[in-house]
């Protein structure tokens, strides 16, 4: 008997499943399900109720679709049975639904959101201990069950552990953690700073306190990630001095460049990747220096798995040739080039002629170098520098995004690859935790449907959440940035809180 192949198309991914019989059939679940074989054709009586995402059927018993008699006629195998598949926001506790319906609500309003980004802003600017979270019991209350509880992991490692497991448990690969400490400055304080050797910074020992401070949270934030997880590494919080040397394109002082060796080390020792944070353009040159001098140590061990990840910003202009630049250098002394790329953070600091003029332009650049990198080729916008080597370098990517469609893209790129037999690169999915989890629960959901279904020809997503620990005041810089993201996305956040809308009438009906 020759193998049936039955081919499952569901959401975003095509599953294949091979039994024996006489002929071949497929079986797609997208907007319909279909039944298809080589003779004569017969329908399902299998309907969809819902959208192209979501894979779920009209009922919620489990549908048996039985091979023709006559083709089966002598040792017929078993029939087929499907069992709908849950809403993927399903894994998602009911306290995350209902914070995160509250949160996209606010986000998706602009007349909500500027008022609560403007106090947010005055909270984490403030040096008043009044409106200082971790002096203030009543405003602590208020953020740590809402905007702190929405996107952070704890602020004690008890707190943070169980927050990992929680997530690695909902069937995530891992975490990409973050140490909250850093410093983010206006123009006029980083032109400040790089302009005037004399400006007093703190006392040396200060300075080095900062450092060891710095250096021992991330440690412990790698041993609290633990293995097949992301560190992501902030290297403004390093303190003043860091900074200083930033600004000024220096090279890390010996407390410094210790610190950060001793991060390296045990990292590689505990098997989690460093994902070093990009920021703002005053420093981010030297940023990219320091990340791809530690990565020409690091990136280049036996296994030719990354260690060391710099982070590139589609939304500025520059960032088309910094990637090229380091996937030369990576190509000629023979490293393994990691890369995040996001998008972008700092709208509200960066000079804008630094960025892209529209949001279609940064759209564009994004799947451009995506592309490129998942395919290690240059192309229209990742061009070879002159006299760089002609080939691409060995690379591993962690695509950071809350788009849909450059998910789908990149997801669509890695089929293609797989049905021609073409090698891949090693690829992470990342989204914020609290942010997106409509994207990030349906690549969940491939992820175990493909691992159940895998034969070896299948792409298996490896999803992760990005969150940091600290306590509550530390955090309130980024989740300063949070919301300013959401006010830059809010058809975006739209889309989440219908999600969530949607999700908790399922479970209020009691529906798949």
């Amino acid at each position: 008997m020759r193998p049936v192949a039955f081919t499952y198309r569901h959401g975003w991914s095509r599953y294949t499943k091979i039994q024996s019989t006489g002929r071949t059939f497929q079986l797609q679940l997208l907007n319909h399900v279909r039944y298809v074989h080589q003779g004569q054709r017969q329908q399902s009586d299998l309907s969809s109720t819902s959208g192209p995402t979501s894979g779920r059927f009209s009922s919620g018993l489990p549908r048996t679709i039985a091979p023709p008699k006559s083709i089966f006629s002598v040792a017929s195998p078993p029939a087929l049975t499907l069992t709908p598949s849950p809403s993927p926001l399903s894994i998602l506790p009911l306290s995350a639904v209902l914070r995160s319906l509250l949160i996209t609500t606010v986000s998706s309003s602009p007349s909500l959101l500027a008022p609560a980004i403007g106090v947010m802003s005055l909270i984490a600017n403030s040096k008043s201990s009044i409106l200082n979270p971790d002096q203030n019991f009543a405003l602590k209350y208020v953020m740590a069950n809402t905007i702190y509880a929405q996107f952070c992991a704890g602020e004690t490692p008890a707190e943070v552990r169980q927050c990992v497991r929680q997530i690695k448990h909902l069937g995530y690969s891992g975490v990409i953690l973050g140490y909250a400490r850093e410093i983010v400055m206006d123009e006029r304080e980083a032109s400040a700073m790089g302009q005037n050797a004399g400006i007093q910074i703190g006392t040396a020992q200060k300075l080095q306190e900062d450092i060891f401070a710095w250096r021992d949270g991330t440690i412990a934030t790698v041993d609290l990630a633990g293995e097949g997880s992301f560190v992501a590494v902030k290297f403004t919080g390093a303190g003043r001095k860091a900074v200083q040397q930033l600004v000024r394109g220096e090279r890390p002082c010996p407390d410094l460049e210790q610190a950060i060796a001793a991060i390296c080390d045990r990292a590689r020792d505990r098997g989690v990747r460093l994902l070093i944070d990009a920021e703002q353009q005053a420093v981010q040159p030297t940023i990219d220096e320091w990340t791809i001098e530690y990565a020409r140590r690091y990136n280049n061990a036996p296994s030719r798995q990354a260690l060391i990840y710099g982070t590139y910003q589609a939304y500025l202009r520059s960032t088309p040739s910094t990637l090229a630049k380091h996937s030369a250098i990576a190509q000629s002394q023979g490293f393994v080039l990691g890369v995040k790329l996001v998008r972008g953070a700092y709208l509200g600091t960066e000079p804008r002629h630094l960025i892209w003029d529209t949001k279609e332009k940064t759209d564009e650049a994004y799947d451009s170098l995506a592309k490129s990198v998942m395919r290690r080729q240059y192309g229209e916008l990742l061009v070879k520098p002159p006299n760089g080597p002609g080939s691409f370098p060995e690379v591993n990517l962690v695509l950071a995004s809350h788009n849909r469609a450059s998910i789908q893209r990149a997801l669509n790129i890695r089929e293609e690859q797989i049905r021609r037999g073409e090698d891949q690169i090693e690829m992470s999915y990342g989204q914020l935790y609290g942010m997106a989890d409509d994207i990030s629960c349906e690549l969940v959901q491939q992820r175990t449907q493909a691992q159940d279904l895998n034969g070896g020809k299948l792409e298996i997503p490896k999803p992760y959440k990005a969150l940091i620990w600290g306590t509550v005041g530390e955090c309130t810089k980024y989740l300063l940035r949070r919301g300013e993201e959401n006010r830059d996305a809010a058809l975006r956040t739209g889309d989440t809180r219908r999600a969530m809308v949607k999700e908790l009438k399922r479970r209020l009906l009691g529906g798949n």
